[in-house]
């Protein structure tokens, strides 16, 4: 088994595991979650049946009040015919009757006055008679319509609300604020908007932004969405009319909805950047072992290059064929070229444009020598067709060299290698086939990873470095264009203009 399909297993496990450990976190996590919105949505519950309890209470309240206030009106118009007929001089037996009568108001204040308002007679009130109703005295007591009282002339009575009525009336206006500040300041938190029959204007509201509330849209569309979670509240007050009260779920059962969901984005992202964290610094390791191992292959290079040059300098001077001499000077001036390329590997690399053609014809005419016979290159691209690009000659000539000669091993040393060059206006782009055994669609980026190989020797890096090559110094891409299996592969190499 390959280091890489270990790495893909091994990949897949922990995978496996990530995905178990979160699954098992958000399940347990929703449990506690569901639970906590379960306890909450119950507040939420019970807080709606206590407004709607106070809500009747009030209403109930009201009407108590509506009965008193009939009761006190009815004692008025009693008291109002007892006067009548003890001014008519009843009969004498009558006459202690509607005394006791009279007698027997002791909480409603009440002013007999005649046409003109001149106070004739007071009850429960503190005021003299022979005073004029007027002014504050007059509001007070006008609140409701005289009684008037005839017999031979005509009086009025006028009479306002008991002490204690006043005071019950008061309590429950007070009530009536304190329902409805209880329910905007709510202990379960809530978010309350209060309306009018008209559901536009507000009485008030509790947990949520009044700023934003004067948004008529914003308005609208809350209460939209609040309706559309809960029925509103309906409201009958005396003297405020119908009221809806609008809410919806607490910011708390809001945020505990979705937090599972944000838990895994946040474990998501976390996992993400780690990922990415160490492949940066994977791959800068590898950047510097790539760079060491180049800088080290140059300097091991360096001294038996020296030394077969000055071998060469010697058979110049034996008798030795100078087409045998030529052929060994290009074979050092390669290992030469080889040299400089391990060497330029992790230093600044100046790009110069070049003809590609030219140089692609260069290196094939290199490479047919120095392979079987049974290889054919064909170059589609003709040689007078000048395309130019930024390159830098010795490591562009080091990527064709070896994709020809993993296309050669691929073919076992029988087939062909068509080469193609084609430009638009920003790219020059390169496909480089041959008819091998072709490469399986799942190995198209493993194939450039350093150590991938599948013959039986090598390094597996001619196509990673051919990769870092095209991409690192050339801003380029270098990619499996196509492959099938026993019949070929095209590797195609995008430069930019």
């Amino acid at each position: 088994m390959s280091i890489y399909t270990q790495k893909r297993h091994w990949k897949w496990v922990l995978f496996v595991i990530a995905i178990l450990i979160v699954t098992i976190s958000i399940f347990y996590t929703n449990i506690l979650v569901k639970k906590i919105a379960s306890d909450e949505r119950e507040k939420i519950r019970t807080w709606s049946k206590a407004v709607q309890q106070q809500a009747e209470l009030v209403s109930n309240n009201e009407i108590y009040y509506r009965k008193m206030q009939l009761e006190e009106q009815k004692r008025v118009e009693l008291l109002a015919l007892a006067y009548r007929k003890l001014a008519e001089s009843p009969m004498e037996e009558e006459v202690s009757l509607y005394i006791e009568v009279i007698s027997q108001n002791k909480s409603i204040p009440v002013i007999i006055t005649d046409v003109d308002r001149n106070i004739k007679w007071v009850g429960n009130y503190n005021i003299k008679t022979g005073a004029k109703l007027s002014g504050k005295l007059l509001k007070d007591f006008t609140k409701y319509p005289p009684v008037e009282i005839k017999y031979g002339k005509t009086d009025y009575l006028y009479y306002k609300d008991s002490q204690i009525f006043t005071e019950l009336r008061e309590f429950y206006d007070t009530n009536v604020q304190s329902f409805f500040s209880e329910v905007a300041n709510n202990y379960a938190s809530v978010p309350v908007i209060i309306t009018d029959v008209t559901k536009t204007k507000i009485i008030n509201s509790g947990n949520i932004s009044r700023t934003r509330l004067n948004e008529p849209e914003f308005l609208k569309q809350t209460i939209t969405e609040m309706s559309s979670e809960n029925e509103p509240i309906q409201v009958e007050i005396s003297g405020h009319g119908t009221q809806y009260i609008f809410y919806k779920d607490s910011k708390l059962l809001t945020q505990l909805r979705y937090y599972p969901v944000v838990m895994f984005l946040i474990i998501g992202m976390f996992l993400t950047v780690a990922y990415l964290l160490f492949s940066i610094a994977r791959k800068a390791e590898q950047n510097q072992v790539w760079v060491g191992l180049a800088k080290e292959t140059a300097h091991q290079l360096g001294t038996p290059l020296s030394s077969i040059m000055a071998w060469v300098e010697i058979l110049k001077m034996q008798d030795v064929s100078e087409e045998t001499i030529v052929e060994m000077q290009k074979d050092v001036d390669r290992l030469q070229t080889v040299a400089e390329r391990f060497s330029k590997i992790g230093s600044q690399t100046t790009l110069t444009k070049m003809n590609i053609t030219e140089l692609i014809y260069n290196s094939i005419a290199y490479l047919k020598t120095r392979t079987s016979q049974n290889v054919r290159y064909y170059i589609l691209t003709p040689s007078e067709v000048n395309i130019y690009a930024p390159i830098n000659q010795q490591l562009f000539e080091w990527v064709i060299e070896n994709l020809c000669k993993n296309a050669v091993d691929a073919m076992e040393g029988k087939g062909s290698i068509t080469i193609n060059i084609t430009e638009d206006q920003q790219t020059v782009s390169l496909d480089i086939t041959d008819t091998g055994k072709g490469i399986p669609k799942s190995k198209f980026k493993t194939i450039f990873n350093p150590g991938y190989t599948s013959k039986q020797r090598g390094w597996g890096l001619g196509l990673s470095l051919s990769e870092r090559i095209i991409t690192n110094y050339h801003s380029g891409k270098i990619f499996v264009k196509s492959s099938v299996l026993d019949k070929g592969t095209t590797f195609r190499i995008i430069l930019k203009k």
